[in-house]
């Protein structure tokens, strides 16, 4: 065989194994897309009850396809206090059964006659797929359509990993050197490195199944490469973790040990199995007796039952393990008054890797913003009202969480918008820069009022009864347009939305009369030129904090 086959050979499989990638890429983003409705439902039910959670994990995987972005979506909403470490522990369990799927799907496609085989059948979804995304005018068609071409484009890519593999069974010297390699710590560290290179257990397992039916490893072998390919695909989730919160890398810990101690425990029964029936028996011989004269069903068998069991011995160990990586990665004060590093509450970067899910922790970051400008608001008229600042400290801490979120959360959303979404949710993350932007005004009308109050304190003023009864009135009343306009931003009601745009137009009659009332307080003396400006000035700034809440509101006639 010639320098030049060889040169083919090795061609060809890098190239089957950049569409493998790019395939599973293809198909990832578009079932995320497709499913992002029933993820999101999904991820609301994660509870104490460990089953599941590792149900939700095995399901968001398969239907996403991708294990990586599983776990990194996981360390994102762990990272935002979503889920403790026990839930999203029980979620990885689950998400390293899914993942099983992309090998029976691979195990499935080398399955067939000599006339026409299953991959070719396969293959053929890639044109299908493309004529339907070319020719759709329906985004939700399109989006179909990528599936179906990444699915195609799985198996081409898997059909030129196999014709080059066969290449080198054909070489004399390669078959000698694999057949060398039977140690099976060597094997398991070989899927271990491979698997960090690629990105991809699935791509890896897939080698794997090609290399065992070309004959070029025994399946005893692809059994322990493919064991390697769990602990390798844990790298994601380690470069994840690693600039993130101590909690997210307490979860890339858990999903570390998880596996590994997977491995561990197969290890060691593969070694007893070997020892007690005197070297007769091994993983591969029992799946070969399982599935006879298939070694691509058989490796594919090994992959779900092995993560299958290994969730069955490592679930009632989930508290250990909690408490194992809690002492490795120990909680410190991240400052000398032992306030927590500001961080978004909500969202995380890790959750751009399933953009659905991002979109729709996006709307919580959100009103979790308003509810902070609110409360501002609110803790401003108390002062401007009673000249009493003891709220200053926590006025202050929420106008800096305020300007944070701001910052990081327009951040946020600009790379979000790149990614492709749905239709529906690129809409609604674009109408949110106006949103964010008319939070941060609300806090900045919050920070005067509280700055007049300051003034009436310095010059001994204060507002007259009267006008504080005004006041509390005009609260009353913006408190009633906030809680409307929170319900219709949160279930898009329009009904919601009409009862406060009635409220603001109360709202702003009330800031009239306020003018009215003070010329009248002024001209009788009740008032000084001093306390009537700072009093002005609040009831306009209320009716601006009015119109930037119905800004936000109206925002849903757009998505």
């Amino acid at each position: 065989m010639n320098t030049y086959v060889i040169l083919s050979a090795i061609l060809s499989m890098l190239a089957g194994i950049g569409i493998f990638l790019v395939a599973c890429s293809m198909m990832s983003s578009n079932l995320e897309a497709v499913s992002s409705s029933r993820l999101r439902s999904l991820f609301r039910k994660v509870s104490g009850n460990k089953m599941i959670g590792v149900g939700i994990g095995a399901v968001t995987t398969a239907a996403i396809q991708s294990s990586g972005a599983t776990t990194v979506m996981i360390i994102g909403f762990v990272n935002a206090g979503i889920l403790s470490l026990a839930q999203a522990a029980t979620v990885i369990y689950g998400a390293n059964i899914g993942t099983t799927i992309t090998g029976q799907i691979v195990a499935l496609g080398m399955t067939g006659s000599n006339r026409i085989s299953t991959t070719v059948i396969f293959s053929a979804f890639a044109g299908v797929g493309a004529m339907i995304t070319l020719f759709s005018e329906n985004d939700n068609l399109k989006r179909w359509g990528g599936i179906f071409s990444g699915f195609g484009m799985l198996f081409v890519g898997l059909s030129m990993m196999s014709t080059s593999m066969e290449t080198f069974s054909g070489l004399e010297s390669v078959r000698s050197f694999l057949a060398g390699i039977e140690n099976v710590i060597l094997l398991v560290i070989v899927g271990t490195v491979l698997t960090a290179v690629i990105q991809s257990s699935s791509v890896m397992t897939s080698i794997a199944i090609t290399m065992v039916v070309t004959g070029l490893i025994t399946p005893d072998q692809g059994i322990y490469l493919t064991m390697g390919s769990n602990i390798g695909s844990c790298v994601v989730a380690l470069l994840a973790g690693l600039g993130s919160s101590k909690n997210a890398k307490r979860t890339a810990l858990i999903h570390l040990f998880f596996n590994v101690g997977g491995v561990t425990i197969f290890l060691i029964a593969g070694f007893l199995l070997s020892v007690l029936s005197g070297g007769r028996l091994d993983f591969g011989i029992i799946f070969d007796r399982l599935f006879p004269g298939a070694p691509q069903i058989q490796l594919a068998m090994f992959h779900t039952v092995f993560n299958v069991l290994s969730v069955l011995m490592m679930l009632p160990l989930t508290d250990v393990l909690v408490s194992v990586v809690s002492r490795l990665v120990p909680d410190k004060l991240s400052n000398p008054e032992g306030m927590e590093k500001r961080r978004l509450y909500y969202v995380d970067n890790n959750m751009l890797k399933t953009p659905p899910i991002a979109v729709a922790q996006l709307k919580k970051e959100i009103i979790n913003m308003a509810d902070i400008a609110m409360r501002n608001y609110t803790c401003s008229l108390d002062a401007i009202c009673s000249l009493d600042f003891s709220g200053q400290k926590q006025f202050d801490e929420n106008e800096q969480e305020l300007d944070y979120i701001n910052k990081e959360l327009v951040k946020f959303v600009v790379e979000l918008s790149k990614l492709p979404l749905s239709e529906k949710d690129h809409r609604y993350v674009s109408t949110t820069f106006h949103t964010i932007s008319d939070l941060e005004r609300v806090g900045d009308y919050a920070e005067n009022i509280m700055e007049y109050a300051a003034t009436l304190k310095n010059e001994n003023e204060g507002f007259s009864a009267s006008a504080v009864s005004e006041v509390s009135y005009m609260r009353e009343f913006i408190e009633k347009l906030f809680g409307k306009v929170i319900k219709a931003y949160t279930d898009k009601d329009r009904g919601a939305l009409d009862e406060a745009y009635a409220i603001e137009d109360e709202v702003d009659r009330i800031t009239n009369r306020m003018g009215e009332n003070h010329i009248i307080r002024l001209n009788k003396g009740i008032c000084t030129a001093v306390v009537g400006s700072q009093y002005m000035s609040l009831a306009s700034n209320s009716e601006r904090i009015a119109d930037h809440f119905i800004n936000m509101g109206k925002m849903i006639n757009e998505w």
